[in-house]
């Protein structure tokens, strides 16, 4: 249980420092994070409502890449990969496996207003065009589980 703690926290800030750095995330990272995020939470969950979750959050993640592509496609008249890259949705595909629904849900979109505001913050005296979400969505994903694993945060897969 410790090793797969330790290499979904290494895999987790891997992609922080790539995305941040780089632009660029290792593809292989995106299945490594989601197996270990799924063997973590069907650990700590009942077989059912893992799937059940699990299935739920795919649906959630889905209707969201679903309303980025309208968006980029009638509003901004682009390609859904020009206004979100294929890292982010990978990871958002990766992380579906990580939580409860509720729980998935308020860490995700936690981790967006996250991402944005630092974003925000870091990019004042910056001219960069792109934001990397998925390492910024990765650094917050750490935090969560550090959070869990240290005992603020003890509903994580219950709710």
């Amino acid at each position: 249980m410790i090793l797969l703690k330790l290499l979904l926290m290494i895999s987790l800030i891997r992609v922080f420092f790539q995305d941040s750095k780089e632009r660029q995330v290792h593809w292989f990272l995106f299945p490594i994070i989601g197996l270990l995020c799924g063997v973590l939470f069907y650990q700590n969950t009942l077989p059912e409502l893992f799937l059940t979750s699990v299935t739920i959050n795919f649906i959630f993640v889905a209707l969201l890449i679903f309303v980025v592509y309208l968006y980029s496609k009638i509003k901004l008249k682009n390609a859904l990969l020009k206004s979100i890259g294929l890292g982010d949705i990978l990871f958002f595909l990766a992380v579906s496996l990580s939580f409860s629904t509720v729980s998935f849900i308020i860490i995700f979109i936690s981790s967006l207003i996250f991402s944005l505001g630092l974003h925000l913050f870091i990019s004042k005296n910056q001219k960069t065009v792109t934001i990397p979400l998925a390492g910024y969505m990765s650094l917050f994903f750490f935090v969560s589980y550090i959070f869990h694993w240290t005992g603020f945060i003890n509903v994580v897969y219950n709710i």
